[in-house]
């Protein structure tokens, strides 16, 4: 790991109460002292960890601000090294040219990630934990930072390390079988281990399966908001988001291009898309308007169409509940404050949820919340279970479970341990991947690439 002293600016790149620069490596006290005074007349590197100190920052001896400095000490810190946290006045001129202050003191730009990619390489999180900082701060919803939280606490990775030991069981004694095959050791029978491998697999069937169930709240859901024209596609559109985001006019045709919004519906994170009515139409501009909303109802993960109860169906109702047949969708009844003129039962026969709404009033806004939930399974994620918090994890998940496969099916044809031992290995290298244990570093570099500077 390089022994450079990092520092960046740690809080939003945005005008606010405070702003932080924080300082991580073996100079960080000694970098801080020259940019901070404290009014006592102390000198920082005198300082204790876990104690703090109001004073001023100093550019080239000129005062620039006044400010609160927060001394760690290595390795009770957040990156286990020695950390300065400097808190002045939030104005983004002040912030920056306190962080050039520290950085012509002797510290080095941190690149994305570092803060938190040398506390995993000092040992004071682990991969997992490490992507569940990222998820935390950008969840959006209750359950999202829950699960994120929980993540971050290790409870995913003292379940991936569960199912890792009990392979881990079977492999030791499949080693000593292979390794000392004169000695009298009784090799370890398949009654034995297809509990251990089942059993496995079955654990980390449904982590995967929690993290799909989950990935609406975490992550969002791809949708798509279709129905001919005039049906009241941009009005659910304004309902869902709380302002008038999408024109809404009498006028067949008046929305041309896709109109994108991110909003929450319930714990859920909808990127909702108000397309274009679709309907037969000679007129060039709509007509490209309509196919821009039939690819992207190709491409969406959840359909809500909508449809006039108020008027009978007719050809392009029926084009569009044969498009959203191979789709997760909700048929959402709108305008169920009019008299009812369309046949219901052609709609309820067609989608898995029928919504009776007034996307006008808002009326049956409750109702969706609760169709929409059921469709992407989120009523039954439970932040509280061990949580995937990215497809990297999952997708370690998904190669554990493939080489458990194929140690299963070795063990029931009859194929020599030394196989089982190869399939059973490849999978614990997958879950240990997974808490960073066995990570490579190109893994490594990848995940911290993600994150933002001064994190």
């Amino acid at each position: 790991m390089s022994n450079r002293t990092i520092a960046a600016i740690a809080t939003p790149n945005a005008p606010g109460g405070i702003g932080t620069i924080r300082i991580s490596g073996e100079n960080a006290v000694e970098i801080a002292a020259k940019v901070f005074k404290p009014v006592s007349g102390k000198n920082l590197c005198d300082f204790k960890g876990y104690t703090a100190a109001f004073g001023g920052v100093y550019d080239n001896g000129e005062k620039i601000d006044e400010a609160v400095c927060l001394v760690f000490r290595a390795p009770k810190s957040y990156t286990g090294e020695d950390v300065c946290e400097i808190s002045c006045h939030g104005g983004l001129y002040i912030t920056k040219r306190a962080l050039r202050a520290v950085l012509d003191a002797g510290a080095a730009p941190a690149e994305a990630g570092e803060f938190t990619k040398r506390a995993f390489l000092n040992g004071k999180i682990d991969l997992a934990g490490s992507e569940s900082v990222m998820a935390l701060i950008g969840a959006s919803g209750k359950q999202a930072a829950a699960a994120a939280l929980n993540t971050l606490d290790g409870n995913l990775s003292k379940k991936i390390r569960e199912c890792a030991d009990g392979i881990i069981g079977v492999c030791a004694s499949l080693a000593a079988w292979v390794d000392y095959p004169d000695e009298d050791i009784e090799d370890i029978s398949a009654a034995q281990m297809l509990p251990v491998f089942e059993k496995t697999r079955a654990d980390l069937a449904q982590i995967v399966r929690r993290y799909d169930c989950g990935r609406a709240v975490t992550d969002g859901v791809d949708t798509v908001i279709v129905g001919k024209p005039n049906v009241g596609k941009s009005t659910l559109m304004n309902m869902l988001t709380g302002f008038e985001r999408s024109i809404v006019t009498d006028i067949a045709g008046t929305t041309r291009d896709v109109v994108e919004e991110r909003i929450m519906l319930g714990e859920i994170i909808l990127r909702v898309a108000d397309t274009a009515g679709i309907r037969e139409t000679e007129n060039v501009v709509e007509n490209m308007g309509v196919n821009l909303a039939k690819r992207r109802l190709e491409r969406a993960e959840l359909a809500l169409a909508v449809f006039d109860t108020s008027v009978p169906l007719n050809s392009d109702d029926l084009d569009i509940i044969e498009q959203c047949k191979a789709k997760k969708s909700v048929a959402i009844l709108n305008k169920a404050d009019l008299p009812a003129a369309a046949d219901r039962a052609v709609i309820e026969n067609a989608f898995p949820f029928t919504v009776e709404l007034s996307a006008s009033t808002g009326a049956g806004r409750d109702r969706l919340e609760q169709a929409v939930a059921e469709i992407m399974m989120t009523n039954e994620f439970d932040p509280a279970a061990a949580c995937l918090t990215s497809e990297r994890q999952r997708q370690c998940c998904i190669r554990a479970m493939s080489h458990i496969d194929e140690a299963i099916a070795a063990i029931q044809g009859g194929v020599t341990l030394d196989a089982v031992n190869v399939c059973a290995d490849c999978a614990i290298d997958a879950l240990l991947e997974l808490t960073g244990e066995k990570a490579t570093a190109a893994v490594v570099d990848e995940v911290f690439s993600r994150f933002c500077v001064g994190k």
